[in-house]
This record gives structure tokens, sequence and C-alpha cells, in this order.
């Protein structure tokens, strides 16, 4: 049997309320006690939670969720129960009133893959009491009937999820950077953050490292780790770890630290296509003005030259006159 199952304790008084696609919408309708009771999940037409709360002689709050199946096969419901604290809880999976006619039901009810032993509250009706006090109770419970067809739900319980960030935060080398990580609707008994290195996540300590790093508690459910002057060094993933009675969850975050010349980059582009556009500008200026000046030359060595020629000519002329003359 597994381990704080139980059996054998009267049925107490409990106030319940019947959660279904009608109500779910107004939280008028929702029985809400500290930490402990879930919200439902999405409305779903063939499904119906129910949850109420009860004391036992430890004084351990005691939460009841309760499923109703369809008379019909298909996919199995699932539930997510959020636990922060020891709670006494009961888990129930009900059949529809208008599937009662259905008989010589096999009922199975697992932690995982071990078979549990459950109470049956009613024809239709079974459940399995439990006292989670540590993490080794948390995880998932399945209930299942089967006759000729077969119909079931999934319970998953689990410590409050912390949300990191998807996104990478940015910063530049120099700068400040703040994290963040929060537990919604749940109070953490403590917070502590860690830097991936390799393989192993390394924890920060703000008191010996006061020049580099900065954790607060901004509030009950909310820290802050700040990293001062910022190197490449930094640059990698972080994880928030909050503490709760029954485990622990963490958040992941992810840094980038960028060099001063990142920013840089692409004024230094254009700068550079400038110069280079300003040096073939001026090259080409340079080769016109040569080729002028080539052009010019040789011009005026034609001229000279026809010049030379037309005076070689004029003298022979009068060389021939002369002669002719005497």
């Amino acid at each position: 049997m597994q381990p704080g199952l139980n059996e054998s304790s009267p049925e107490p008084m409990t106030t319940t309320q019947t959660v279904n696609s009608q109500t779910q919408g107004s939280t008028s309708h929702h029985l809400t006690l500290g930490h402990n009771i879930s919200t439902p999940g999405p409305d779903l037409p063939t499904q119906e939670f129910k949850q109420g709360t009860k004391e036992n002689v430890s004084n351990v709050t005691s939460v009841e969720y309760e499923v109703l199946l369809p008379g019909v096969s298909g996919n199995t419901m699932e539930k997510n129960i959020t636990l922060d604290r020891a709670t006494g809880i009961e888990l129930s999976c009900r059949l529809d009133n208008k599937y009662s006619h259905l008989k010589s039901l096999q009922v199975t009810w697992k932690k995982g893959n071990e078979t549990i032993r459950y109470i049956n509250k009613t024809e239709s009706s079974w459940s399995i009491q439990l006292r989670i006090l540590d993490n080794s109770m948390l995880g998932s419970y399945s209930c299942t009937l089967k006759g000729k067809e077969e119909i079931g739900a999934m319970f998953h319980l689990q410590v409050p999820k912390i949300e990191g960030r998807e996104k990478p935060i940015v910063s530049y080398e120099g700068d400040t950077a703040v994290m963040m990580c929060k537990s919604f609707g749940y109070t953490p008994i403590a917070w502590t953050w860690y830097k991936t290195n390799g393989s192993e996540q390394i924890a920060i300590n703000d008191s010996l490292l006061a020049d580099k790093y900065v954790i607060n508690r901004i509030s009950a459910n909310v820290t802050h780790l700040k990293i001062l002057k910022l190197t490449k060094e930094d640059d990698g993933v972080y994880w928030c770890e909050a503490a709760f009675e029954l485990g622990k969850s963490k958040g992941k975050l992810k840094l980038k630290v960028l060099s001063l010349m990142v920013p840089l980059k692409p004024f230094l582009a254009i700068v550079a296509e400038v110069v280079i556009l300003v040096t073939i500008v001026f090259l080409y200026e340079m080769y016109s003005k040569k080729k002028e000046k080539c052009a010019e030359d040789e011009k005026e060595f034609d001229q000279i030259e026809q010049l030379k020629s037309e005076e070689s000519n004029g003298l022979e002329n009068s060389s021939a006159r002369h002669r002719k003359t005497s």
C-alpha cells in the first residue's frame, strides 16, 4: 500500500463546492484556502472538479479534488495540482450519473507504475487519501476505469513553478544588469541564485562578492539579482531557485553581454564604405587629370612636330628658289 494512504480514518465534515463550466468564470464560486487550492484548468464539457477542505487531528490542511469522468472512451483527463506545504489530499474519480448503468468496471489507481489501494466512496466514485509530507509523495497519480471501454484521469502533484525569462537579457560591458524571478501566488521559504559554469551550477554568494553581486528580496515572492560592472565573463545562463516546504523549483534566465564595439560596428562599416568611395573618386580624378595632361602633352608635341615640319618644308622651298635664280 502506498505510504500516506489513509484508509481507516473516519470521513470528517467537509465543505465542498463544485466548479463546472458554468461557474468557473466567477471567482465567487471558487473555494480558496491560502496556497493549497489550485484554480481549475480550462473549461471541459465532460469534466468537473470538486474541491473541499477539512482538518485532521494533526492540523495538516486537507484538500479534495474530484474529476467527473465521461462514460465514453477518450483521452485521459489531466489535472495539475500545485502544493507548497504539507497537505492531506483526497483524489477522486467519479463516473457521471447518466453512465451509472455501466457494470463490472475494473478500477485501478496508480502512482506512476505502482498500483495503490483505493476507497469505494459510492457505487460510482473511487478515491485515494494521501498525506503529502515531503516531495517523495509528489508525482503523477492515475485512476483507470476499464469495462468494454477504458476511461481515466491523471493528477499531477507538483511544487509551484518559477517562471524565468524566455528572451535573453542584453547589456553592454561596464553596465549593470538586473534579473528577476517571481513565484506566482506562493511564498518561498528562501531564494538562491546560481550561474552555470560548464555542466555545473555555482551558487552566487553576494556577501563574499559584494562588489559584483547584489541579491534583493523585493517582496515575499520576488527576488532580484543585480550584476555590477559587466564583463564578457558574466555572459551565460543563470538560475533562480525557490525553496518550498515540499521541495525546490527553478527558473532559467540568460544574460548576453556585448562589447562596446558592437553598437559602433554599423557606424564603422558606414565610415569604411565612405572612405572606400572617397578613395575611388580621388583615384578616378587623379587618373582623369593625368589622362587629360597626357592628351594635352601629346597635342602640344604634335603641334611642335607640325611646326618643325612646316619650317623644314619652308627652308627646302627657299633653297630651291635660290638655285633657280642663280
